[in-house]
């Protein structure tokens, strides 16, 4: 096996042979920028990790992305730059102000998922969307446990947090994220829009000091960010 073909399988092993998983992803700079201050944000990342991330796509049983996301970047959220089955497509949109035309609704390559708060007031989705309602929060947010929960009723156990920075991150706090890949670009933006944005904590005592893996991804580094080991013990 060429040495390339090797790091690739040691990098995806532990998510090709576990049946139930949990695997935030987010690319960023190197300052930790997802996007400039206008949201501008194509393309942080090189080309090997656009499809890095459609890798995990295919390995994975659903794609979750928040509203914001949703609207604002008008993805696919298909398996395209390498071979496998498109996931499920899960967009979290407790007030329901994702606009019906975007491709996720429009499209019917994948099965689609639109989960919305009690409250939400909207017209009948198309045939090929099914909408979930959730409780939400005392931040009119979705409990992350609830929408896991969701997912494993629907039959779907291996998911991938995709995006954005805001719903990674609540993934992250609610302790269900077994492994984010963190691919960082060799870029420095200098302001914009932070990946990660969790709780502040007052000492260093209590962040966490995950164990970890780097892989080459072009010119991109991939860290293979290990949350929950026991997981992967099952």
């Amino acid at each position: 096996m060429a040495a390339e073909a090797s790091e690739l399988a040691n990098c995806l092993a532990p998510l090709a042979t576990t049946a139930s998983w949990v695997v935030a992803q987010l690319g960023q700079s190197l300052d930790g920028r997802i996007a400039t201050q206008s949201g501008h944000s194509h393309y942080i990342n090189g080309r090997e990790s656009l499809t890095h991330l459609h890798r995990l796509r295919g390995l994975a049983d659903a794609v979750v992305i928040g509203a914001g996301t949703a609207d604002a970047d008008d993805p696919q959220l298909t398996v395209r730059h390498v071979s496998g089955a498109h996931p499920t497509r899960v967009v979290l949109d407790p007030r329901g102000r994702v606009p019906m035309d975007r491709q996720l609704f429009q499209t019917n390559v994948a099965p689609t998922l639109h989960v919305i708060g009690p409250d939400a007031s909207l017209p009948d989705p198309p045939a090929t969307v099914e909408r979930c309602v959730l409780p939400l929060n005392g931040r009119g947010q979705f409990e992350p446990r609830d929408v896991i929960e969701l997912l494993d009723a629907h039959q779907l156990r291996r998911v991938l947090v995709e995006g954005g920075g805001i719903t990674v991150s609540q993934f992250i706090e609610a302790g269900v994220v077994d492994r984010l890949h963190l691919l960082v670009a060799p870029l420095l933006i200098g302001s914009g829009r932070p990946g990660l944005q969790m709780t502040p904590i007052e000492t260093l005592d209590t962040a966490l000091r995950p164990a970890l893996r780097t892989f080459r991804c072009g010119e991109d580094t991939l860290f293979d960010v290990l949350l929950r080991p026991a997981a992967f013990g099952r």
